[in-house]
Parts: C-alpha cells; structure tokens; sequence
C-alpha cells in the first residue's frame, strides 16, 4: 500500500508523457536502465495500447495533485508460447520521490495483478548497484538467481545487472 498522499491506480494513454519523463530521467541519470535513446509519448502511448489486459501499465500518483510520480508494468518475457506465464516488470520512481515505499507499492500491485492474468513467475533486472531497488523487490519476495557480468556499457563503463524471480505460487500447480 503506498503512503496516504499517493495511489496506485492502472496507467491510461494520458500518463503516457509523464511515463515517458519518468523514463528518461532514468535513462540520464545512469543508474536504471541500458537503455540510451529516450522514449517518447507517443511511443508509451503505443505500449500501454499494446500492452492491454494481458500487460498492464500502473502508475503511482500524488493524490493532492494527480501528478505521476511513477509507474511500473509487465511486460512479455519472451514470445514463445512456453513463457507465456512469465512476465518481467519493471519499476520506475522520479527523482524526488523514490525512498518513500512508493516503487514497492508498484511492485506489489505488479504481484496482485499478476495472479489473475495466469503468470506463475515475474522476473526482474537491475544494476548490481542499485541497491534501492535490490531492498524493494527482496522484501516482496524475490530471490536474486544471477548476475549477468558486463551485459551492457553505459559510455565506456561495464553494467553488471542482477536477475531476481519471484514465483506466483497459486498458479505454480
């Protein structure tokens, strides 16, 4: 549950500029994403389309004035039909915000969504560095499983990234 000035509420195409913000602040200051070419508005906007029931987009907002402060969504892990119950997510809070329970609060609604749509695994990534991040998902249940060494460069600089999992245990049957 978020801190009582926020909520949590499902993504429309208008939150689609601030999702693509919030992005691209993760993309300049480093420390989130691989990723180097800025998003747009109207490309979020494709993938909350796009992504529908089956991939659903969240947003936190301030509740005094509706402005979002983050969001998180579940993406396809993989097109092959094998995967289709497992999902990856990802998180994204704007500097200013995060450290107040609010990515967690995305997270674990990215857990209950999830045990409808029919996925038994979601899985994450993120810089070994991030150790914010590495804190949120541990404390809803997910279990480091691996480090991907030098996956990607950011400028000159190696990434290491980690890889967590968490099993959605009402639909591993």
């Amino acid at each position: 549950m978020p801190p009582r000035p926020f909520r949590v509420r499902r993504a429309t195409l208008v939150d689609a500029a601030e999702i693509a913000a919030i992005y691209n602040e993760g993309i300049d200051e480093g420390g989130a994403t691989l990723n180097t070419e800025h998003a747009s508005a109207k490309e979020r906007r494709g993938r909350i389309r796009r992504g529908g029931y089956r991939h659903p987009f969240f947003v936190v907002a301030d509740r005094s004035s509706n402005r979002v402060v983050g969001w998180a969504s579940i993406s396809e892990y993989s097109p092959r039909a094998c995967y289709a119950g497992i999902g990856e997510v990802s998180v994204y809070v704007r500097k200013g915000y995060r450290q107040r329970g609010l990515g967690r609060a995305l997270l674990q609604t990215l857990i209950t969504e999830s045990r409808p749509l029919g996925y038994w695994k979601l899985m994450g990534r993120m810089f070994v560095s991030n150790a914010a991040s590495r804190r949120a998902f541990n404390a809803l249940g997910f279990r480091e499983v691996g480090v991907l060494e030098k996956h990607g460069k950011l400028g000159r600089d190696w990434i290491d990234v980690l890889e967590v999992e968490r099993l959605i245990a009402e639909n591993v049957v």
